[in-house]
């Protein structure tokens, strides 16, 4: 096996490549651009534990950080259901923060396509981020398709036991294909958009999700509320908002 690493195209048997990143790379694929990217891990870092600790945040806050991860197709409903549960938390004064799949492949991970591969480097930075803005004492709501279940159960294993809710936001299809705000299904149908997840690309449904929110009888606000309610259960919120 041979690997192409950097951009100087330099090619190195296998073995004598892993002992050149001394056994401790990180290695992700960009198709777009064929190039590994490599990430050298060093001895020399050290995590540093912090004074200010998650649970001195979350007495500060008034509430329970969590990651709240929802999954679905491509207008199910993830950020519409998202950014409406914000705005009632925000506006009950608790620490919030939205991840927006389309905002943050803007930014963040903006270098990344939409090959299986991308996909899934783009679900395991977010589900980083997520993770810090759990250990900053946030309710941090993901908005993603993440059509992989193995992806999302990386995510989960970031996570403490019971910090990660996966919410399937459930939409069939079609009625998702009618709702097609931002035209990307026609553009899918037509062939103008490869790898588009429901159409020639895969979307693996949860097997065991914390909720399943049915999105095509729900309203949003009944999705709220549904939501809301999880959350005071699990003693996240102390009541409702």
């Amino acid at each position: 096996m041979l690997v192409y690493p950097g951009t100087e195209q330099e090619i190195l048997e296998i073995d004598v490549f892993f002992q050149y990143c001394k056994l401790n790379c990180s290695i992700s694929s960009n198709t777009l651009s064929g190039n590994l990217h490599i990430s050298m891990a060093s001895d020399n870092v050290v995590w540093h534990h912090a004074t200010v600790t998650r649970t001195r945040r979350g007495d500060l806050n008034g509430h329970k950080s969590v990651i709240l991860w929802f999954t679905g197709l491509s207008g199910a409903g993830k950020s519409t259901v998202a950014h409406a549960l914000e705005e009632r938390l925000y506006n009950s004064k608790r620490r919030t923060f939205v991840l927006d799949g389309d905002n943050v492949r803007h930014g963040l991970n903006s270098d990344l396509g939409f090959s299986n591969q991308d996909r899934e480097e783009n679900i395991r930075r977010i589900g980083e981020v997520s993770k810090l803005f759990l250990e900053a004492g946030v309710i941090v709501l993901t908005a993603f398709i993440s059509p992989f279940r193995s992806d999302r159960k990386k995510v989960r294993g970031l996570a403490p036991h019971g910090d990660f809710i996966e919410i399937y936001c459930k939409c069939p299809l079609e009625i998702c294909e009618e709702r097609d705000v931002k035209g990307l299904y026609k553009k899918a149908r037509e062939g103008k958009i490869p790898e588009f997840t429901g159409i020639s690309s895969p979307y693996e449904e949860p097997t065991n999700p914390e909720l399943t929110l049915d999105t095509s009888k729900l309203s949003v606000e009944e999705s709220v509320q549904t939501v809301i309610q999880l959350l005071i259960e699990r003693s996240i919120l102390p009541d409702a908002p």
